[in-house]
């Protein structure tokens, strides 16, 4: 039999609910029959967004969802996606050498800014360093932050229809900067950066919370000469709020993602739970320059990534995939990971949203599901704005010469107006795992309930034929300290405990 002990007296601190954050970039078909199907579609809308995507979405409480981009920011000018949408210039859009997909510039700012609106969600926006100059970004924070009658930019976004400011907090100054954007180096990117932010000082940076584009997955050297040449500049005039890393278990390849066997499960899983070490071995490097822990992590592009084309749209919306049982214990895996490090990742966002990878919403025409990714986050919503609490598992593990051990069951635990939340994943292809869970410091017993994700196949999709393959069960729990429950292979569950004491 496994076991958890519920560590009362240790905790790593408040989950912020930006751990749970989302991302839409205009690639594919995220935005265009994804998330926007127009104000005069006859698929229901609201002000041209998907009515059940909106009403859906808003249900898992979306603390903060990124866009434009990703790499579509990289080529993107603002001021293209203002105005009146039928004055607005059509542009090859950055995957264009892809898919030859123009960008109409029918979902812009003011859109994103509504879309954010309708579901609660702060905006995340991704400003584009690569070929817009500081005073154009700068531009961008004043036009959406500032009181309508006090600028002419100001008042030109009131002409258009928000008199009220946006008030955007995060602002990510440049995206793979490694890479896509601009194949600059470290130090290129730190020292732009800090020429970018510093013009920002006059709006006033109280409010404002900036990014800074760190590495590549286990990219540890960009990491090390990134923040060495950061801490360099010892007279910043803006502060930087945090550093981004992205990851995504790239298994793209021939192969048929949606067909599997054990040892490719496991491949999978081992590759998802290197996350771990990824996210302590940056924070170890960023430690030496930034020793008081003022940046954040930012983990804001994270997911599966895998063949192109096995989504509903068969190839036309670029990078879709359709997500299975494997895809949701990725996502439990990686969410107890981002809990329990609570004290060192300051966001995070899954990519990407609708109809692409890892995607929580797959969509086209009138038809509209939600992929077992979305019932992940479902399930772990209670862990937003918790205090997290130290979970101690033994199980069994296997083990990788990569990546070391991998053990068969994820947990991560928070507590939050004496509800107890504890989130499993059962990495188990093969067998279901009876678990014991004990509380130290305080039992564990009360009445609450048990919710289960788990297919008898788990290469089962929810699909627009069937969207609710699927979809996890819930029941009452009544739960006494050192009873056990019996967790199903490839799967995951949730539970939540009012403690009765």
């Amino acid at each position: 039999m496994d076991k958890i002990f519920i560590d009362f007296d240790h905790s790593n601190g408040i989950i912020t609910p930006n751990i749970y954050g989302h991302f839409a970039e205009h690639i594919g078909g995220v935005f265009y029959d994804g998330l926007w199907v127009g104000e005069n579609s006859k698929t229901d809308n609201i002000h041209g967004f998907r009515k059940s995507l909106v009403e859906s979405f808003k249900k898992i409480a979306p603390p903060i969802l990124r866009w434009p981009g990703g790499c579509f920011a990289e080529t993107y000018d603002w001021r293209d996606g203002i105005g009146p949408r039928a004055q607005r210039p059509r542009r090859v859009n950055w995957w264009y050498y892809e898919d030859r997909r123009i960008e109409t510039n029918h979902v812009g700012t003011h859109e994103f800014m509504d879309f954010c609106e309708m579901v609660g969600a702060q905006p995340y926006v991704a400003a584009n360093m690569t070929s817009l100059t500081p005073l154009q970004i700068r531009n961008w924070i004043e036009y959406c932050n500032f009181p309508a009658g006090l600028t002419t930019l100001s008042d030109e976004r009131a002409a258009n229809g928000a008199v009220n400011p946006f008030n955007v907090q995060y602002w990510g100054i440049g995206n793979e900067n490694w890479g896509g954007g601009g194949q600059m180096t470290p130090e290129q990117c730190a020292r732009e950066f800090i020429r970018y932010t510093t013009i920002c000082r006059s709006l006033g940076t109280e409010n404002l919370k900036f990014i800074m584009c760190g590495a590549n997955a286990h990219d540890l050297n960009w990491t090390k000469r990134l923040m060495k040449e950061w801490a360099t500049r010892h007279w910043q005039e803006v502060p930087t709020w945090g550093i981004s890393i992205h990851y995504y278990t790239c298994t793209y390849s021939g192969k048929d993602d949606l067909n599997f066997d054990e040892s490719q499960w496991y491949d999978e899983l081992f590759r998802a739970a290197f996350m771990n070490r990824i996210i302590y071995d940056h924070r170890f490097i960023m430690d030496e320059y930034d020793p008081e822990r003022k940046l954040k992590l930012v983990v804001d592009e994270w997911g599966n990534w895998h063949k192109n084309g096995t989504g509903p749209s068969k190839g036309y919306n670029l990078f879709e995939q359709q997500s299975n049982m494997r895809d949701a214990v990725v996502s439990a895996l990686t969410l107890n990971i981002f809990n329990n490090a609570c004290d060192i990742v300051g966001m995070a966002n899954v990519a990407q949203l609708c109809n692409n990878l890892h995607s929580l919403f797959l969509a086209g025409g009138d038809s509209f599901i939600e992929t077992p990714n979305y019932h992940v986050f479902a399930m772990y919503r209670s862990h937003q704005g918790a205090k997290h609490i130290k979970s101690s598992v033994l199980t069994s593990a296997i083990e990788n010469n990569k990546y070391g051990e991998l053990p068969m069951l994820s947990v991560s635990s928070s507590i939050k107006d004496q509800i107890l939340t504890i989130t499993i994943a059962n990495l188990d292809i093969t067998a279901s795992r009876e678990i014991c869970i004990s509380g130290i410091g305080r039992t564990v017993a009360g009445n609450g309930e048990i919710t289960v994700l788990s297919t008898p196949d788990p290469m089962t999709c929810n699909t627009f034929e069937n969207p609710t393959a699927v979809m996890p069960k819930t029941k009452p729990l009544h739960f006494a300290d050192g009873n056990s429950i019996t967790v199903p292979a490839a799967s995951v569950v949730s539970l939540s405990i009012s403690l009765s004491e």
